[in-house]
């Protein structure tokens, strides 16, 4: 199996200019957005809360969260980010692309739009 990754621009809010934009590992195991923490401050996030997350090494942490506005393949929503360690990989969560109505195609390793977004 490959890898899928996509151009991901995160902003603290619908208005601010400043932005954090790079590629983003779709990560199906992970629930929120990850990004460098030093990137985000930069580009103006707050710290919003803390939470505990499982690792993919099955350690559990806590971690610091921000809140976000996301923009992928010319859609848009909102979520939470995570301010990760310096040398992370960029993640975008599966509750990102929920919310927006895509998921991993397993075939094609590559972001497959749904007829709608469930909600039911």
């Amino acid at each position: 199996m490959g890898f899928t990754h996509v151009t991901v621009r995160l902003r603290p809010n619908r208005r601010s200019r400043r932005k954090y934009e790079a590629k983003f590992l779709v990560d199906s195991g992970a629930m929120d957005c990850l990004a460098p923490a030093s990137k985000l401050e930069k580009a103006g996030f707050k710290r919003e809360g803390r939470m505990a997350y499982d690792l993919a090494d099955g350690t559990i942490t806590e971690l610091d969260f921000g809140l976000a506005v996301i923009e992928f393949v010319g859609d848009i929503t909102a979520g939470r980010v995570i301010f990760g360690p310096e040398d992370c990989e960029p993640l975008l969560g599966v509750t990102a692309l929920e919310s927006v109505g895509m998921v991993i195609d397993p075939a094609t390793q590559r972001l497959k739009r749904l007829p709608a977004v469930p909600l039911k």
